[in-house]
């Protein structure tokens, strides 16, 4: 049986000469139950002695609804001020363009603001990759283009990308830009896998977007999973973890990884330990045989 090929260790951000790890980790809950500098510290050096030297955050990360909006960054920003060190070992990306109660705002003064204001947070001069976290249908994408161009300019953001936008914004948006897109943000996972049909994976492969997978577990579903559609997901991808000795979730990140698009699955967990056994995704190798179970599983019916 034939094995689809195995991930490359590294993958560039564009033309940018920006190399990043194969896998991401993912600070959406970095600020949450009470987490001190030095935990926090803990889970970057997880990540970055685990290989995982692609980190993604956003400027909404650690919001509740009323309060905490920046807290994330913030708390990223306090662990590169203790160890300044920390920031050569590490492409880091964060989000903006949310703007609480609105909710979406992509004027080009808020871009402008916003930016500032994470690069403050964050405690640096420059971010390696920084994302539209949202489409704001109420800015033309010529306005936010000249902002994210002028912010490349100025040196305050090396790279752009976005996130949760559909094929045609994205291309929009790519249509005004100078400095060109280098990823796509969606929600891909083993349970969503609209991105493989709607021509999401297929624009990034033509465009040489690198696409980053959030929520690649199904939002926790997978390990707990109660639909039988879930349930039969969960079976499919059981099946090579068990032969390849590894678990349920390396699996599912490794099933998006073995996709031509180069999909970066952003892992999610809070623990050390589960942070560095995501990087052990690139050693599992599938079949097309395989792979398509899973899918046709997702699918809920046979392929045509």
């Amino acid at each position: 049986m034939s094995l689809l090929p195995q991930p490359p260790a590294t993958r560039t951000l564009g033309t940018s000469g920006i190399e990043i790890s194969s896998i991401a980790w993912g600070m959406w809950r970095l600020a949450e139950d009470g987490r001190t500098v030095a935990e926090a510290a803990r889970l970057v050096h997880a990540a970055l002695d685990a290989g995982i030297t692609f980190l993604d955050t956003a400027d909404i990360y650690g919001f509740d609804g009323t309060h905490g909006f920046g807290d994330a960054e913030a708390m990223l920003g306090e662990v590169l001020a203790a160890e300044p060190a920390l920031r050569g070992r590490m492409v880091l990306a964060t989000k903006g363009g949310i703007r609480p109660p609105l909710p979406y705002d992509q004027s080009e003064a808020y871009l402008a603001e916003a930016i500032d204001a994470s690069l403050r947070r964050l405690k640096i001069d420059s971010v390696d990759l920084w994302q539209v976290h949202r489409p704001d249908i109420l800015s033309h994408p010529q306005e936010v283009a000249r902002a994210l161009d002028d912010a490349v300019a100025a040196g305050k953001i090396r790279t752009i990308g976005v996130s949760n936008f559909t094929i045609h914004q994205t291309a929009a948006l790519q249509q005004f830009l100078g400095n060109k897109l280098v990823t796509t943000q969606p929600e891909i996972s083993p349970l969503r896998i609209t991105c493989f049909e709607n021509g999401e994976l297929d624009q990034a492969m033509m465009l040489g977007l690198v696409p980053m997978a959030w929520s690649p577990l199904g939002g926790g579903r997978l390990a707990h999973p109660e639909a039988p559609r879930d349930k039969a997901v969960a079976e499919a991808l059981g099946k090579v973890a068990t032969e390849q000795g590894v678990s349920l979730t390396v699996a599912a990140y490794a099933w998006l990884m073995a996709h031509p698009a180069g999909i970066v699955p952003i892992i999610g967990s809070q623990q050390p330990e589960r942070i560095a056994e995501g990087a052990k995704a690139r050693d599992v190798r599938w079949s097309r045989e395989d792979w398509y179970a899973v899918l046709v599983a997702a699918r809920g019916e046979r392929l045509p």
